[in-house]
């Protein structure tokens, strides 16, 4: 019998915490994370659940593909935007792209030790230099229209089905197949809290391949060009702009 090789498995564990603990939405880990993080976070609440077949009807929806050019430290970086395999997770990103929510945002965190693992940002709150440092990873976007958080449900499509998978991880869901897009290095996903529909703004690019987090975070494209700009990015640096430069007719609010 072979032993079980807990040094293997322990990495990938600790690096997925960080990410969890990252979460965009202000709905964190725990209820005490929450007081001490947003003090109006009980006036947040995690959106009723779609149905695997029926996503928020509401929410922006990429159909087809999409460029976004991403300017950081005055160098591009080329992000292709997949909304035929993730039509909400890609409409949400382009339509905040497209109202201009990322410029001015930094990356609040970076990963690179002990191994290459995510770069972070798009946290609104980032955008006020005299934010408490501490408190970012906190917050997604407001809707003005609401004067609410947008969030959008977890959205993975599995290899070979004709429909994503919505508000579950493909565990949870009981499917053992791998997702369409997955996380791969150069992967741009959505951040979220350990509640599944708690993506909002936060996204992260993928330092390196990342297949523990399969079928649990929704990757929504990769980068084609300027992942050297991607592996300079130190925290703190901030998204100088973010333009849709093609395939802005493909979304649809």
């Amino acid at each position: 019998m072979k032993q079980f090789n807990t040094q293997h498995w322990f990495l990938p564990l600790l690096l997925l915490c960080v990410l969890i603990v990252a979460g965009c939405s202000s709905t964190t880990t725990s209820a005490e994370t929450q007081a001490q993080n947003n003090p109006s976070v009980e006036q947040t609440l995690t959106p009723s659940s779609p149905t695997s077949t029926q996503p928020m009807a509401n929410s922006p929806q990429l159909n087809g593909k999409a460029t976004v050019v991403m300017t950081v430290n005055k160098s591009p970086i080329t992000i292709e935007i997949d909304g035929t395999n993730a039509p909400i997770t890609a409409g949400n990103f382009v339509d905040l792209v497209n109202k201009g929510v990322y410029d001015g945002l930094a990356f609040h965190r970076v990963v690179r030790d002990p191994q290459p693992f995510v770069v972070q940002g798009g946290d609104p709150q980032s955008k006020d230099p005299k934010f408490p440092s501490a408190r970012l990873g906190t917050g997604g976007f407001i809707d003005p229209k609401t004067s609410k958080e947008r969030m959008i449900p977890l959205e993975i499509k599995p290899k070979g089905a004709e429909q994503p998978i919505y508000s579950k991880t493909l565990e949870s869901a009981g499917i053992q197949k791998a997702p369409v897009l997955s996380h791969t290095r150069g992967a741009v996903a959505m951040a979220r809290s350990q509640f599944p529909d708690s993506a909002s703004s936060q996204f992260y690019f993928a330092l390196a391949d990342l297949p523990f987090l399969d079928g649990s975070y929704a990757v929504f494209g990769y980068v084609t060009d300027g992942m050297n700009v991607v592996d300079q990015i130190k925290q703190g640096d901030r998204i100088q702009s973010a333009k849709v430069t093609q395939g802005l007719e493909n979304l649809k609010n």
